[in-house]
């Protein structure tokens, strides 16, 4: 069992400090442009004959807004792929060994399988790299005694389970979306399982006692690590958009190969523009996605769970070293207003004075005011040198912050604050997130 003394989950502000030493190189510009030619193409296929029942669920989830998880893109991408190399089995679709345009058409097909082939065998060794190295640390961090073999037996039997799940539903003639929809439910239940191990609950209820000697640290990092503001909405917002962008081309492939294959017949789909801008689409799809994930799997493979202390308190600085400096002249005040929406919100303040030769004080207070302009005293007036502090609020409204320099007839007060509302923090039961990736 590792030791997690001076340890801490990572907090968002180290992975903004961490993520900095890993930019992503944009994608190339010809995701956006070749999203459009498609799009345009497959307008014109659905002009020309009405969609099927089967393409108008392809045309509601292209115009749908993405997703916001990255492991659920990832998850998207894998099922798109199965769909196009499912299509490309088609035998509609004319096989190299023809003769003339079909043969180049059926030479096009067969790079295009290719393609989807190898990223899709590249993205199921990510999933699978990454979910053994998210339970190797957990495991890492336990007990190396019954506790930690109750929890390898319970995944075990949950693994089977949901294999089983699977097959059953592939073998009664389940679709390849019916099948994803189960393995992203799936994914979720994995999260609810590493919440409810951190809050000791649910199906781990009975190993309450015998969780005693576990980690808190570890506790805790399973049950918040993926909370909606937590350290992994880091990771979302450094490195979804291009994610999300890839998702939306391998889906425009998807549609235009599904519109193709119903109109193969009667519009004569045969080498030219149309199927030029689709093997180019394939072309950079596959090439982008592959840099993608090989981007992520260092970037996830070299991320810390637990860190110091000291480092998280020197990230926290760093990003959120956001103190003013004001002079309050003799005989005058200086507010700070703070807008609260929500009860239970914290109101939090830090400040000092910037001393001269002699020693200087000055009074600060809090007040509320409700709607109609009635004042309510929260922290009573008091001189202070410097304070840190914070309350919860019990009413939404606005809440003003005072340094008071009134009673000065000469010297002016130079302080340094910061001042700040948190809003309600998710209990941790409420959190249904595990580590993505």
């Amino acid at each position: 069992m590792a030791s997690t003394e001076g340890l801490m989950p990572i907090t968002r502000q180290f992975l903004a400090s961490y993520y900095d030493k890993y930019p992503f190189q944009p994608l190339s510009d010809d995701i956006s442009r070749l999203i459009s030619e498609i799009a345009s193409i497959s307008s014109d296929f659905i002009k020309d004959s009405p969609p099927s029942p089967d393409e108008k669920l392809v045309i509601e989830e292209v115009e749908r807004d993405p997703l916001h998880k990255i492991d659920e893109n990832m998850w998207k991408n894998r099922e798109h792929m199965e769909e196009i190399l499912f299509m490309l089995q088609n035998s509609r679709w004319p096989a190299p060994a023809s003769t003339g345009e079909d043969s180049e058409l059926g030479t096009v097909i067969s790079k295009i399988r290719d393609s989807f082939q190898k990223s899709l065998k590249m993205l199921e060794s990510f999933q699978a790299t990454n979910s053994d190295r998210v339970f190797s640390t957990v495991m890492t961090y336990m007990p190396q005694d019954f506790r930690g073999t109750l929890i390898k037996q319970q995944k075990e039997r949950s693994e089977k389970s949901k294999k089983a799940e699977v097959d059953a539903l592939v073998n009664s003639g389940g679709s390849i979306r019916d099948r994803y929809a189960v393995l992203w439910r799936q994914q979720m239940d994995r999260r609810r399982q590493l919440a409810l191990l951190g809050s000791a609950t649910g199906v781990y209820k009975t190993l309450v006692k015998y969780l005693v000697g576990v980690p808190q640290v570890l506790l805790d990092f399973l049950r918040t690590i993926n909370d909606d503001d937590g350290p992994m909405e880091e990771q979302r917002e450094r490195y979804g958009p291009p994610l999300y962008s890839l998702t939306k081309m391998v889906l425009s492939i998807r549609l235009l190969l599904l519109l193709s294959l119903g109109r193969f017949e009667a519009r004569q789909f045969r080498k030219g523009p149309e199927v030029a801008i689709l093997e180019q689409a394939v072309d950079v799809y596959s090439r982008e996605f592959e840099r993608f994930i090989s981007f992520i799997s260092e970037v996830f493979a070299n991320s810390p769970f637990f860190i110091s202390a000291d480092a998280a308190g020197a990230s926290e600085a760093r990003s959120n070293d956001e103190f003013k400096e004001i002079s309050v002249p003799a005989g005058k005040t200086h507010e700070v207003s703070l807008a609260v929406d929500s009860i239970n919100s914290y109101i939090a303040w830090d400040f000092s004075l910037i001393q001269g030769k002699i020693n200087l004080d000055i009074g600060f207070s809090v007040e509320y005011m409700d709607p109609s302009g009635n004042k309510t005293l929260i922290l009573p007036y008091r001189r202070y040198e410097a304070d840190q502090g914070n309350f919860c609020t019990v009413m939404a409204g606005h809440y003003k912050l005072v340094w008071d320099n009134s009673y000065s007839a000469f010297f002016k007060k130079v302080v340094r604050y910061k001042v700040d509302c948190i809003p309600p923090v998710l209990e941790p039961a409420q959190s249904s997130d595990e580590v993505e990736g």
